[in-house]
């Protein structure tokens, strides 16, 4: 039975105040500056690290093999996100309610996707409030140390400002300088190391000197390799602001942002991962940009560029969160939708975020266990389960296989890649400082 035409009007003035649904006049460039801001995110940096631990063969092989996966997923998502026709569908968890049934689709989705969306806006928080502090560290050596914490809150200021931005297109230039500053410091951790050249005695063996420890450290890795891999949370949403109709429908423009942001993700991620592990060898740190201490002015420009990138990276991840938030207040707590229940909503969720990057600044740490559970099934294998339940390929045919391939190294990432996290923060546990 059709729904009464009031009701109706009603639902679509609010759709047309929702942040994913409210504008779509987006171009294809568009979504290659979200895409881009949402796949490379500061994780980029700590590629040689797990190519240490990886090894040449293994960490090569994951690289290449999780860029590849990680396309596939992504082209499978564009495509279905207009799969029934006259219908589109805006949001991750529709896609899952889709696929199976209103209520399970929902507890499917949803509680991945803001564990990955949630944990990287904390992530985010503290490395922008300590990409602050190494910059005014780098540039004024002499001058009195500032606590992490008030970084952090400075930095929850800037985005207490930009979550006022009502949805993806108004934040496109803050994504297009997020994506070239991305671009740039990547460009710069590579090439300041090539130009510094093999260090003497490079050692290209595993760090950890028991059988345990390295195969612990090596599931630990791959979970980072996962962590970098995380844009798919964000992109029906993304695909959600690009105008389609019958004739042209939203899938091609799409496509053509993700190619291009997933050329630059290639450009970005594998000479970082391959010059920078070539030439530091085990003794790389977990964040390149700390191993290059010289030039000092290059290495403080590098932390700006990170600052300006995680700024644009936030509001990517964080513009589903306001979107869910505001749609269950409004239409399930019948809040009236405008300024004041946004300004209050968003700027509870950007203090949270703050605080919770306060008192664990260590969080990232705590992701690689956290992130196992939700990074590697949206990225890697969730978008085949839906493909193979909506899609219906063939059995043993070329596409059933591949899905059923992606699946299987997904599923065995989200178990391994959690025990390797968890053995890391019973390690690191006493190095931890709350509230630094």
């Amino acid at each position: 039975m059709a729904p009464p035409a009031m009701s109706t009007e009603k639902e679509q003035a609010i759709d047309d105040w929702l942040p994913i649904t409210s504008s779509r006049n987006a171009k294809w460039w568009y979504s290659a500056f979200h895409n881009v801001t949402a796949m490379v995110g500061a994780g980029v940096l700590s590629l040689p690290y797990a190519m240490s631990e990886l090894g040449w063969g293994p960490g090569v092989v994951a690289m290449l093999l999780s860029w590849i996966i990680t396309l596939y997923t992504l082209w499978q998502m564009v495509e279905m996100h207009e799969c029934v026709p006259g219908k589109r569908f805006d949001r991750y968890h529709e896609l899952g309610q889709h696929a199976f049934g209103d209520k399970l689709g929902l507890w499917i989705v949803v509680p991945q996707q803001l564990i990955v969306e949630v944990g990287v806006c904390i992530v985010y928080m503290v490395t922008g409030g300590k990409s602050f502090e190494k910059c005014y560290t780098v540039a004024c050596p002499d001058c009195n140390p500032l606590r992490t914490s008030s970084w952090i809150m400075i930095f929850a200021a800037i985005h207490l400002l930009l979550s006022q931005l009502p949805n993806f297109n108004s934040i496109t230039l803050v994504s297009l300088a997020a994506a070239v500053m991305s671009l740039s410091y990547s460009t710069i951790a590579w090439a300041a190391s090539a130009h510094k050249g093999r260090v003497a005695d490079v050692d290209y063996g595993k760090a950890a000197s028991t059988a345990a420890g390295q195969t612990f450290n090596f599931l630990s890795a791959l979970g980072d390799v996962a962590f970098a891999y995380a844009g798919h949370n964000v992109v029906l949403e993304i695909q959600a602001t690009i105008p389609s109709t019958p004739d042209k429908p939203s899938k091609k423009p799409m496509w053509q942002g993700v190619v291009l942001a997933y050329i630059v993700v290639a450009i970005c991620y594998l000479p970082v991962a391959f010059v920078g592990y070539y030439v530091f060898g085990n003794a790389v740190d977990d964040n390149i940009l700390i191993t290059l201490e010289k030039p000092r002015w290059l290495i403080a420009m590098a932390n700006i560029f990170v600052v300006v990138h995680v700024i644009g990276s936030y509001q990517i991840y964080a513009m589903p969160v306001f979107d869910m938030l505001e749609t269950f207040l409004v239409k399930k707590l019948r809040f009236r939708p405008g300024l004041p229940l946004r300004l209050i909503a968003r700027s509870l969720y950007v203090v949270f975020t703050a605080l919770v990057g306060i008192a664990v600044p260590f969080f990232g740490g705590l992701l690689g266990f956290f992130g196992g559970f939700a990074f590697a099934p949206t990225t890697y294998y969730l978008p085949c389960i839906l493909w193979l339940k909506i899609m219906k390929p063939k059995a043993f045919s070329l596409s059933w296989f591949t899905n059923w391939f992606c699946i299987i190294v997904g599923v065995l990432l989200t178990i391994f890649a959690p025990i390797g996290g968890l053995r890391s923060i019973i390690v690191n546990a006493s190095t931890y400082k709350f509230f630094s």
